[in-house]
């Protein structure tokens, strides 16, 4: 491991991917993939600082599965709401507590949250004990913090083991 190529498998793994990608070899897309190699792993180099080890990889695959299901019922809530704007909504800023503790099991956690429709982690408290949500459409505060712990928090707890 060097300073030019920090993980020197996955610019290989990048290369080879670009190619296939390409469906086609010549120079100029091997010059572009050789550059994309070198750059993309020297950007993110970063995040390999906060390692995290899935203990429960097909429970990872199930919380995977579960977040599609969310993301697509979370679609059609929305688009109700966009097509019958006789709904009246009922936006709310919650400050939901953790349980769990780590920086990628909260990241994974606070981006579960951002990625279903309606709701967006606004913020993360400094301490790490509690995420500040916007939701769209709340009708009650606790029935939401209870659903997140339920559905997300603790299948994160299992897979993470924090």
């Amino acid at each position: 491991m060097n300073k030019l190529l920090p993980a020197p498998f996955l610019s290989l793994f990048l290369l080879v991917f670009w190619l296939l990608l390409q469906n086609t070899v010549s120079a100029g897309l091997i010059v572009i993939g050789i550059i994309l190699a070198i750059l993309i792993p020297l950007y993110t180099n970063r995040g390999r600082d906060f390692p995290a080890t899935i203990h429960k990889p097909f429970k990872a695959i199930e919380y995977f599965f579960l977040l599609m299901v969310d993301i697509l019922i979370s679609n059609l809530n929305i688009a109700a709401i966009i097509l019958l704007p006789s709904r009246r909504i009922k936006p709310a800023l919650i400050e939901y507590p953790l349980d769990i503790v780590g920086e990628v099991p909260i990241t994974v956690l606070a981006s579960t949250i951002s990625l279903t429709p309606g709701t967006i982690t606004a913020e993360i408290r400094r301490d790490g004990r509690a995420l500040m949500i916007h939701a769209l459409n709340v009708d009650d505060h606790e029935k939401l913090i209870a659903s997140i712990k339920q559905r997300y928090e603790m299948r994160l707890k299992e897979i993470f083991k924090c």
